[in-house]
């Protein structure tokens, strides 16, 4: 997974797999990408900052949860 954002257009972009995509609007700035399986591989945000309340939001990224899980 790629997360990325660039400042010059107010975009945030975050890919789950490179690969042909068919784009889809979801609503006014959000697009969601799809395989040629229907499979969700990424999605794009513009206007990011105001979106998500500011830079400061941007400035870090949590993951919770990621890497191989163990089941009993």
């Amino acid at each position: 997974m790629k997360i990325t954002y660039d400042p010059e257009v107010d975009a945030l972009s975050i890919t789950f797999r490179d690969t042909t995509v068919t784009t889809k609007h979801l609503a006014e700035g959000i697009a969601a990408e799809y395989d040629s399986e229907n499979r969700l591989v990424g999605l794009e945000i513009l206007d990011a900052v105001r979106r998500f309340g500011g830079q400061d939001t941007l400035r870090q990224v949590v993951l919770e949860g990621v890497g191989p899980s163990v089941r009993v």
